[in-house]
């Protein structure tokens, strides 16, 4: 009688096999924009779908959480977009009555970003939203981890000071 063909070598059909990432190891963008996917996701169901903003508006939003009155240049500079970005940005949110654009009283050809009492609402409301997702991540980082993913991803960006 024959012996059963061995198939302890061979890998079971349901589970995918292991590639190698070869060269890609060490390229940091490709690692970034493989935690980018999950990061995106995580931020979609936290708070892009429950409170319909994109990732751009959530940051404006709690930047202008965190600061009173906030002129545009500063905002785009931080937010590393252009001009006329920031100008669609704001327009979107103001539409949705979340910010309003009020004559800067020292320089009266600009203009000062300031939340509205709803904008205020929503941005406290998504801040906190943020909290679970930043839960997820300890689950996978230490406390000095996620310090230091923010560090190097902050001075990777060209912005340490973040």
């Amino acid at each position: 009688m024959n012996a059963p063909a061995r198939t302890d070598h061979l890998q079971p059909a349901d589970e995918p096999r292991r590639l190698s990432v070869g060269a890609l190891r060490g390229i940091v963008g490709f690692h970034v924009a493989r935690a980018a996917v999950t990061t995106y996701t995580a931020f979609e169901r936290c708070i892009g779908q429950p409170f319909g903003l994109r990732k751009a508006e959530f940051s404006l939003l709690v930047i202008l959480l965190a600061n009173d009155k906030v002129s545009p240049k500063p905002l785009a500079r931080l937010l590393s977009v252009t001009a006329p970005q920031l100008t669609q940005l704001l327009d979107r949110l103001q539409a949705r009555g979340l910010l309003t654009r009020e004559p800067n009283p020292q320089d009266g050809r600009s203009q000062l970003i300031v939340l509205t009492p709803d904008g205020r609402t929503l941005a406290a409301a998504a801040r906190a939203a943020a909290a679970p997702m930043e839960a997820e991540w300890s689950t996978r980082l230490s406390p000095a981890e996620h310090a230091m993913l923010i560090e190097l991803l902050a001075k990777l960006a060209g912005k340490p000071n973040a």
